[in-house]
């Protein structure tokens, strides 16, 4: 696979007859789900169609913040925070994770002002944030070409390893009791009296109480066989790896050309700040009510593309047999070719930037489907149509550093404990029940 090696979870041989919950996909929600609920006490069998964590998981940036989200995520990802900060000891293995904090940069006085007003969203939250003036940024990097009007500054946002945290959540999720089942795509779900009475797997059925769809850029395709209103798209970022480089910055940043992150083995991770590809496809044109006031807003960060995906995604069924296979298990792992174009300018961007970063060797290249829906805000919800069946997706770019946090309130729907935040921005209905979609700066 050319995308990044992923800490192999081998899964599990033997296909449980029953449990309590089954959690649809691999990935760092539904893995962070099934431990969750695993702690609690619940049977759990995460089902995989690939290998954990071998999609957008594995493929973003590795950013852990709270600077810029959304104001309707800030209250969950305070939450996460704590979680991530007990995570290493509680798998018992390396996730990465480091409070190294992250930089927003602000270009002119517009900017400037907008990260100023978003630090009044932390208002009431144990979280530092400030602003840092120019003079002040530049004499925190001293090796730095731009000249700014200053930045939004983190300090206590973090960073961890995409590629070692959801395969470590899924193996203490397998130590407590829960099955992991990888090469293991569930076809579909069966209902008694309208509930969930159960799941049909491609090596066969398990009987349960509760289904959690948390199958990333998957989920929608899912969701419409059963009847269900999921607006979600698919957007394609494109990353680079750097090798070990001495002497860049510590910190996280994010500027109007360029990202990156330090990694634990010392090299980088970088791609465009704004830029991604959006295939036209044909849910283009089924989800485009839904998308149309986002696109108005964000429609020059995005690259429309035409092509071969349009015929790739139109040959794909809306529905099938639960005794024959599924789209699922022609397609295990969704692979994109990067753009090497916009990885490599976010490069030379970046260069021009810290001119320490002309010693970086790039390592390696690839892209990640990121599933967005029209707020760009998740959705962590019970679907009140089929009691039993809940839904944690559309992440939209965010879900790395939230998805601890969500998978704790996904678990609190699932076994009605009292929720860790109020739910309510993350209801699926609220696409469907009049409500005014709004996509909302986190600035």
């Amino acid at each position: 696979m050319p995308g990044p090696f992923v800490a192999p979870v081998h899964g599990d041989p033997e296909l449980p007859k029953e449990v309590d919950v089954v959690v649809i996909g691999g990935g760092i929600i539904g893995a962070s789900t099934a431990l969750e609920l695993s702690e609690r006490g619940l049977r759990v069998a995460l089902c995989e169609k690939g290998g954990i964590a071998q999609e957008q998981s594995s493929r973003n940036w590795g950013w852990v913040r709270i600077a810029c989200r959304d104001p309707r995520e800030v209250p969950l990802m305070a939450q996460s925070l704590r979680i991530w900060d007990t995570l290493d000891q509680r798998t018992g293995r390396d996730t990465g994770f480091k409070r190294a904090g992250i930089i927003f940069t602000s270009s002119n006085d517009q900017e400037f002002a907008d990260h100023s007003r978003w630090i009044k969203n932390l208002e009431g939250y144990d979280i530092e944030a400030r602003m840092l003036g120019g003079a002040e940024f530049s004499d925190m990097y001293p090796g730095t070409t731009m000249k700014l009007k200053g930045a939004l500054y983190t300090p206590t946002d973090a960073r961890a390893e995409p590629q070692k945290a959801a395969p470590a959540i899924a193996e203490a999720a397998r130590a407590n009791g829960a099955a992991i089942l990888t090469e293991c795509a569930v076809r579909g779900i069966e209902t008694a009296a309208g509930a969930i009475s159960g799941v049909v797997t491609e090596r066969g059925a398990i009987a349960c109480k509760a289904v959690v769809l948390a199958g990333g850029a998957w989920s929608s395709l899912f969701a419409g066989t059963l009847g269900i209103h999921l607006p979600q798209l698919k957007v394609l970022n494109s990353v680079i790896r750097t090798g070990p480089l001495d002497g860049a910055p510590e910190q996280t940043m994010w500027a109007s050309g360029f990202a990156f992150r330090k990694r634990q083995d010392g090299g980088y991770t970088v791609a465009s700040g704004h830029e991604n590809i959006v295939d036209i496809v044909p849910k283009s044109f089924r989800f485009a009510r839904d998308f149309i006031p986002a696109l108005k807003k964000e429609w020059r960060s995005l690259k429309f593309r035409a092509g071969w995906r349009f015929f790739d995604e139109a040959r794909i069924a809306s529905g099938w047999a639960l005794d024959e296979p599924s789209p699922f298990e022609y397609c295990r792992v969704l692979d994109p070719v990067p753009s090497r174009k916009m990885a490599d300018n976010a490069l030379a961007n970046l260069r021009r930037a810290f001119p320490v970063f002309d010693r970086a060797q790039v390592a390696q290249r690839w892209g990640g489907m990121i599933d967005v829906t029209p707020d760009a805000v998740p959705v962590i919800s019970a679907v009140d149509s089929i009691r039993g069946f809940h839904i944690a997706t559309g992440f939209s770019g965010h879900g790395f550093g939230i998805g601890p946090g969500a998978g704790r309130l996904m678990a609190d729907l699932v076994t009605g404990d009292t929720p860790i935040v109020d739910p309510r921005d993350f209801r699926l209905s609220r696409f469907t029940d009049g409500s005014k979609i709004e996509l909302v700066s986190g600035f």
